[in-house]
């Protein structure tokens, strides 16, 4: 069975003042059908750290803001873990060399280090997702859209997100784990365990 593996680069303009959500299901259904890759696995992987990557239902509504209604939600969660950040020295960081360390590296001003909240929210959610391609098609499930998400606010920002296909482009013949049985997943008691205990009969008559 021969391997074969694509890697592409996807290239967004986040907007700045609130978190962006890009909706790149399109984009990356386009890159798993160009690769000829029939069954494997798609990555797609933020490059940058106050990004990140997730599969989720399309919520369809879309409010004043641009962003759909469970976007939002999620958005709003996270604002009560993570608040944005508001005011100066709200969070440890960033400290004052790494304000320096980005006049350094000629960012256009301090406060495009004041994105803390973005870096925290990055972590919680993660900056990748892999889904697995059968048949040609990505298997994320029939509702679900992939989406790149930039938590960081201060600016308008570039981003680039990465996406590798790998796999084969051979046929699969059989998928089914046990000839498709339903696996049983619940706790199994022992005997010992499922034996008669006087503190739960003390109300019956015992002999």
């Amino acid at each position: 069975m021969e391997f074969k593996m694509v890697q592409k680069e996807i290239e967004l303009q986040s907007r700045g003042w609130i978190p962006t959500f890009h909706d790149i299901s399109k984009e990356v259904m386009e890159i798993v059908a160009e690769s000829g890759i029939k069954n494997g696995t798609c990555s797609v992987v933020s490059h940058h750290t106050t990004c990140s990557v997730m599969v989720q239902e399309c919520s369809h509504d879309i409010d004043s803001f641009d962003i759909e209604y469970l976007q939002h939600d999620l958005l709003d969660i996270m604002r009560k873990m993570i608040p944005d950040f508001a005011e100066e020295h709200q969070y440890r960081h960033p400290g004052p060399i790494h304000t320096q360390y980005g006049r350094f590296v000629d960012e256009p001003g301090d406060f495009t280090s004041m994105n803390t909240d973005g870096h925290l929210r990055s972590v919680f959610f993660g900056r990748s997702e892999v889904i697995t391609i059968k048949d040609g098609k990505l298997d994320a499930g029939e509702f679900a859209h992939i989406y790149f998400i930039d938590w960081d606010h201060v600016r308008a920002r570039h981003r680039q997100v990465n996406v590798t296909v790998m796999g084969t482009a051979e046929d699969v013949e059989d998928r089914k784990f046990h000839n498709g049985e339903t696996i049983n997943t619940l706790r199994k008691y022992t005997p010992e365990e499922k034996a008669d205990d006087v503190h739960y009969t003390l109300q019956l008559k015992r002999d």
